[in-house]
């Protein structure tokens, strides 16, 4: 048995790079997200209605439950969050 070594715990759990790198990005999405929600100090209901979200949805969201939210999802939920959301792209190579 022979140990793979990962540059990152979504290299390690996804089937290819483009499933990587969309784990990747998503996960960064909605760290930022639930630090923003969190600061606002409301109840799940106040910080659903300030998303436009429901409740129940806001609640995964706030549980981290990645794999219920596209990439376009978290665009949209980042910016009714009023979070700029800047993007950086590099050559890995």
């Amino acid at each position: 048995m022979t140990a793979e070594t990962y540059q990152n715990v979504w290299d390690a759990l996804a089937d290819t790079e483009q499933e990587a790198a969309n784990l990747k990005a998503r996960s960064a999405l909605l760290y930022e997200i639930r630090k923003a929600v969190k600061g606002w100090d409301l109840s799940q209901e106040e910080a659903a209605k300030r998303l436009g979200l429901t409740r129940p949805r806001t609640n995964d969201l706030l549980r981290g439950k990645l794999a219920k939210f596209s990439l376009d999802a978290l665009v949209n939920i980042a910016a009714a969050a009023h979070l700029d959301i800047e993007i950086r792209v590099r050559d890995t190579a």
